[in-house]
């Protein structure tokens, strides 16, 4: 069994020596040094701290070379750019889970396999918050 790494998202640096994309790309040049074949990366958020379309461009060549290495890759985006364009390819060793939602639109608190969405149902929050859509 290989080892787990993890990206995940961290405060701005107060001391402002570098950004936050360069600190996020940073980390993830560490683990792609010590990553091997059948090791396991767990990303949550990664270059949201960018915009959309960069972003999505970094995460597709980042999932790309680890896959093409040997590694598994899951990954939590709301880069729907990105996570579109790998479920658009249909490939078997692709799954795109979201949240359920009822038909009412009601949240089941379940995750289930389905296309990825341009939205993060954050009218939900603001509903919820003031009341009104």
């Amino acid at each position: 069994m290989g080892r787990v790494h993890t990206h995940f998202r961290r405060e701005e640096d107060d001391a402002l020596r570098s950004g936050k994309l360069h600190e996020e790309l940073a980390r993830m040049s560490r683990i792609v040094d010590r990553a091997a074949p059948g090791d396991l990366v767990l990303s949550n958020e990664s270059f949201a701290s960018t915009n959309e379309r960069e972003g999505s461009r970094i995460a597709r060549q980042l999932v790309d070379g680890l896959v093409e290495g040997g590694l598994r890759v899951v990954m939590v985006t709301h880069l729907h750019e990105f996570a579109r364009g790998l479920a658009d390819e249909g490939r078997d060793d692709v799954l795109s889970l979201r949240a359920e939602r009822a038909e009412d639109g009601a949240r089941t608190f379940r995750v289930v396999p389905g296309a990825p969405l341009p939205t993060s149902f954050g009218a939900d929050l603001w509903e919820r918050v003031f009341g009104e859509r």
